[in-house]
């Protein structure tokens, strides 16, 4: 009777059987390889959230002890957390990285795109990104997205092709059967890549802790400054603050997620360790942004409409 490499992984001893991490980072390893060999421009979207952290962290491993063949990229609102951006910073400097910055202020002070009345400013993301990517003449670009984030998100190719205008079309889908990537692309467009299409938000904090990934420490249980908005706990900033009827109050919070501060929420958590968060999110039924992101609220469409539109 023949043996299965599944029966031979059972027993204790075998020594070629990945665990689960194992064969996530592999998988990921290879995709930045891919696109290394198929590529001209690639790029990696980093914002110092702990997805583009570990996005990082697996394409310095893809080409250790080489430095890794990409610049980084980072679309800043201007109202990002300050903890957030000083990680950046230093990780760019400790990797001796080039950071590229789309900055929406910039956008907003020439007059191109206007504040909206609720102080949110994701959806105005999309036009400095998709500019930096056209001027830049980026022909891949690495996203952190999951597709247990979202069910827009659900719906990605690991590669995903992407017009001349940076829009998204589900209908050009391409099939990727046996982990075969298709990066072909006309002049102008451009493939978003997604190294951790096939992760959960269990699967990054379990790779965090196994790995020793430093994090910005909003991402822990601390004290903050918050107020109750749509069902969040929302932090005042630049962006704005409290109104009416809204109390602030001092409560024990931690990020799951991290974007504009006008529109990601913390959630009441007394986990401070790495060992905590992972037992929280195990227990938790409710997606990282579906839980403290109030941009995804605004209709049931809204991420798919922004994605079509060329936001990740």
């Amino acid at each position: 009777m023949t043996t299965t490499v599944a029966e031979v992984a059972e027993g204790t001893d075998a020594p070629y059987a990945l665990s689960h991490l194992d064969a996530l980072e592999s998988e990921a390893v290879h995709i930045f390889r891919e696109v290394a060999g198929e590529f001209e421009r690639p790029v990696i979207l980093f914002s110092g959230g702990k997805d583009s952290i570990v996005m990082l962290h697996l394409a310095l491993k893809a080409f250790a002890p080489a430095a890794i063949p990409f610049s980084l990229l980072h679309v800043d609102t201007g109202h990002n957390f300050p903890e957030v951006l000083d990680y950046r910073d230093r990780t760019v400097a400790k990797h001796g990285l080039r950071l590229h910055v789309a900055s929406v202020q910039d956008y907003i002070d020439r007059g191109v795109l206007k504040e909206r009345a609720d102080g949110t400013r994701n959806p105005l993301q999309t036009l400095p990104l998709t500019e930096k990517i056209q001027s830049e003449k980026f022909d891949a670009v690495f996203g952190g997205g999951r597709r247990d984030e979202e069910k827009a998100r659900a719906k990605e190719r690991v590669f995903s092709l992407r017009d001349e205008f940076s829009q998204w079309d589900p209908r050009r889908q391409r099939p990727e059967l046996w982990n075969l990537y298709n990066g072909r692309h006309a002049p102008g467009e451009h493939v978003r890549v997604f190294p951790l299409s096939n992760w959960t938000e269990l699967d990054v904090w379990q790779y965090i802790a196994r790995e020793g990934i430093e994090l910005p420490e909003i991402y822990f249980a601390h004290e903050r400054e918050v107020f109750a908005r749509s069902g969040m706990w929302l932090t005042a900033g630049e962006w704005g603050g409290a109104k009416d009827g809204e109390t602030v109050e001092k409560r024990l919070v931690r990020y799951r997620t991290v974007g504009d501060m006008s529109c990601t929420g913390a959630v009441d958590s007394d986990a401070v360790t790495l060992e905590q968060v992972i037992t929280e999110i195990a227990a938790s039924r409710l997606t990282e942004r579906g839980a403290t992101r109030a941009d995804d609220k605004l209709s049931e469409a809204a991420m798919e409409d922004r994605k079509r539109e060329g936001y990740f």
